[in-house]
């Protein structure tokens, strides 16, 4: 519409309209772009009714006029299908967006605020915004051994990636309620892997839980150490013995181990996917996550993550190019009242100490 009242006031203003003529076509081309088949109809019909009133104005010959009109009337109706052929297009990408979330509620199930006696919280973001789906799975669900959670990073992109964060999911749900050991949480995942994986797939994943009060166990298996928040105080919880990936096992003799961290009262641990820690500013420089934490800590962890996610945001750019994921856990510091303060240093289950 613009388009054509520049060209009716031109020729109002300078008396040469009739140079512009062919010009009126960009008005339902344009249209095809941001309106419905009748938006589109409508300004083609107006573009003709105006090209014909500059072009008998100006005594313009027949045969060009019927050259004009012609085009006008041929862009009218390829915009027309165009904008037809958007329309259905939109309306598919709309329910791909529907069952791909609809797939994230059932695979990626929300965290509630308050698991057990703890405060948790999920930040997600998938690097195909579209599909708002990506590789990277977590989880956490409370169990008769304690609070369980498993944050991990699957390799691949695309469905097959779904599918196997999918098969650890499931197989970690059932095991965490099954299992006494959070080791053999970690071997029904990895038997269950070697069975359906192919020989280059593998899962970097932690597995944690928290049986008793004071106690966190950690398995780390080839993925981003978490992070322990004490105060104002940030420790990675490097592993002792570093073991491969899930799905890897029979490619290494190295067998997971457990680790066992302090986690007392106002304590917080954060579980987190390489898109975070390997997202990068304009100058290639990596997000410093650790400081990001500092920056942002506070007693609720939903908070904490949506003030960390924007900043992560903000680092990069606007968009992040690889699927990330955050949980934070917290104990509040009401939840051990009157319980000892005391807790052993971080060692792995043959007592090697570790931080």
């Amino acid at each position: 519409m613009l388009v054509l009242c520049i060209i009716v006031a031109i020729d109002m203003a300078a008396g040469t309209g009739r140079s512009w003529l062919p010009l009126l076509a960009t008005g339902p081309a344009l249209a095809a772009a941001t309106s419905r088949p009748r938006g589109v109809l409508g300004v083609g019909a107006l573009a003709v009714l105006l090209g014909a009133s500059i072009a008998f104005r100006h005594d313009m010959a027949l045969a060009h006029l019927s050259v004009v009109l012609a085009a006008l009337v041929t862009v009218t109706l390829a915009g027309t299908l165009t904008s037809a052929l958007r329309a259905r297009r939109e309306r598919v990408l709309a329910a791909v967006r529907s069952v791909a979330e609809t797939a994230q509620h059932a695979l990626l199930q929300p965290v509630p605020e308050t698991v057990g006696p703890f405060q948790a919280a999920v930040r997600y973001s998938a690097a195909a915004a579209e599909a708002r789906i990506g590789g990277d799975l977590y989880a956490l669900v409370p169990t008769p051994y304690g609070v369980r959670m498993i944050v991990g990073d699957v390799r691949g992109k695309g469905l097959p990636a779904v599918g196997t964060a999918a098969l650890v999911l499931g197989v970690f749900r059932e095991a965490a309620y099954d299992e006494p050991d959070l080791l053999d949480v970690v071997a029904r995942i990895e038997r269950s892997l070697a069975r359906n994986l192919g020989g280059d797939d593998f899962v970097t994943a932690v597995v944690a839980g928290c049986p008793e009060p004071g106690r966190l166990e950690v398995v780390n298996c080839g993925h981003a150490p978490p992070l322990v928040i004490r105060g104002t105080e940030v420790t990675a919880v490097e592993p002792v013995h570093p073991t491969p990936p899930l799905g890897l096992r029979a490619l290494s003799e190295e067998a997971p181990r457990l680790q066992v961290v302090p986690f007392d009262d106002g304590d917080q641990v954060l579980l987190y996917t390489d898109g975070v820690t390997e997202a990068r500013d304009a100058d290639r420089a990596f997000y410093p996550l650790a400081e990001g934490v500092t920056r942002h800590l506070c007693d609720e962890p939903a908070r904490t993550l949506a003030a960390l996610h924007e900043d992560l945001l903000a680092y990069v750019g606007g968009r992040l190019h690889d699927d990330a994921a955050l949980l934070l856990l917290r104990r509040p510091a009401a939840a051990q009242a009157g319980e000892s303060a005391g807790a052993p240093p971080v060692a792995d289950v043959d007592g090697a100490v570790a931080a």
